[in-house]
């Protein structure tokens, strides 16, 4: 037993330094290049898993599991802190819309072309369209930092993309209990599942979430001050393992949690002087954990089943990108007058629509779990997030050069 375990603690040691030191040598190479790193992640993944066969970790492995539950749990929960609520009083109708009606448009969508391109059963579909139906603020936030967008685009587009990775994560966990649960569809009980599940998640994190700020961030009662930083970890994860014994959604849970800590200050709590070493602290984790959960992702990709499904594949994703965004998006806008987006705007969100983290990981969750049609779900959410990373993500600084978005031209549209 003894050799087992070691074997193990040997086997996962190597799998990390190998994969860490692979994550700074392409992210160093992205920065080069100029694209997004986690494009790169990929093809590192795929050099050592396919290629060399240096990273051999399965999708059903402990290792794996707990590497994308924990990433996905901490990405969540940043994501959720790093918005500010008090920026959003103009574009709260948009982002609600964008958050939770939005996804359901991506879902069905996409949902309707795997079914007739792909031949996926309807519940199969259907769980395909959730999983990649949420945006990734992870490579915009670079890109932001290249060239100035306008405030309100920028923080519209920000915070979609962390609400909805909540909203996605519900919704994908919806339809896998129907999928794997083996009962009968029923609109009404699935709509009811998906509030329940979201509202506990809301209120498990909010209760988890204000504890610990308040007895880290109030100035006289804030004992664990000199602790923040952790802190804020064991929030993240306490949130999401509470939310999932109590099984409401973990991810909303911790997400929300981020959104108490990141808001802190409308709680008459102070954390200012903690905030540079959070913020420090919390872009180190997101960075390893996006190193981990798409060097995995690209070590796993079956290319026989890419190959065999290629056309119809990009079919989908073609319609993902080109139907289903720009449909999310009018729907999600018009109905706002109070926001007053002007055309070229919406033509950039329209384009503005990066698959990311969180689809990986719970792509590869539904992998892990041996679901029928895993394999073809998994390679066209590989295909979804490199495809959207590449064409859009890279193109997005020159989208908003010539629509006319900088910040600099903002005064001009008021």
């Amino acid at each position: 037993m003894n050799n087992e375990i070691n074997e193990m603690i040997h086997h996962v040691l190597f799998l990390l330094i190998l994969i860490l030191a692979l994550g700074m040598l392409f992210g160093r190479a992205a920065s080069w290049l100029k694209l997004p790193d986690v494009a790169l992640f990929l093809v590192a993944g795929m050099i050592v898993g396919q290629g060399l066969h240096l990273v051999t970790e399965t999708s059903s492995s402990f290792t794996n599991q707990f590497i994308l539950t924990i990433g996905s749990a901490l990405i969540l929960f940043d994501g959720g802190r790093n918005i500010r609520l008090s920026g959003l009083k103009k574009v709260w109708l948009t982002l609600t819309l964008l958050s939770i009606p939005g996804v359901l448009i991506t879902c069905a969508v996409v949902a309707a072309a795997a079914h007739w391109l792909l031949g996926l059963p309807v519940l199969y579909a259907i769980l395909l369209g959730a999983i990649i139906s949420s945006t990734d603020p992870a490579t915009l936030i670079p890109v932001f930092k290249q060239i100035k967008i306008r405030t309100k685009v920028r923080e519209t587009v920000e915070s979609e993309s962390a609400f909805n990775d909540a909203t996605g994560s519900i919704l994908t966990f919806t339809v896998l209990a129907l999928v794997t649960g083996g009962q009968a569809f029923s609109l009404s009980s699935s709509i009811m599942r998906f509030v329940e599940t979201a509202a506990g998640g809301i209120a498990v994190g909010a209760g988890i979430g204000f504890v610990l700020a308040y007895i880290s961030g109030h100035l006289k009662l804030g004992w664990l001050r000199d602790y923040a930083t952790i802190a804020l970890v064991v929030t993240a994860l306490a949130a999401y393992w509470l939310g999932e014994s109590l099984h409401v959604s973990g991810f909303m849970a911790t997400f929300t949690a981020g959104l108490i800590w990141g808001n802190a200050d409308l709680f008459k709590l102070d954390l200012n002087d903690k905030h540079q070493e959070m913020t420090h602290f919390s872009e180190n984790i997101t960075v390893i954990m996006r190193m981990l959960i798409f060097i995995l992702l690209g070590s796993q990709v079956n290319f026989q089943v890419i190959y065999a499904n290629l056309w119809p594949s990009l079919a989908v994703i073609v319609i993902f990108m080109l139907v289903a965004r720009p449909l999310t998006v009018l729907a999600s806008t018009l109905p706002d007058r109070k926001a007053g987006w002007t055309r070229n705007e919406i033509v950039f969100m329209f384009w503005v629509r990066e698959t990311g983290v969180i689809p990986a990981a719970l792509s590869g969750m539904v992998a892990g779990m041996g679901v029928k049609y895993a394999d073809v779900i998994a390679s066209v959410t590989f295909l979804a997030v490199l495809l959207t990373i590449l064409l859009q993500a890279g193109t997005t600084a020159y989208a908003a050069r010539r629509l006319g978005i900088e910040e600099k031209d903002a005064a001009e549209h008021v």
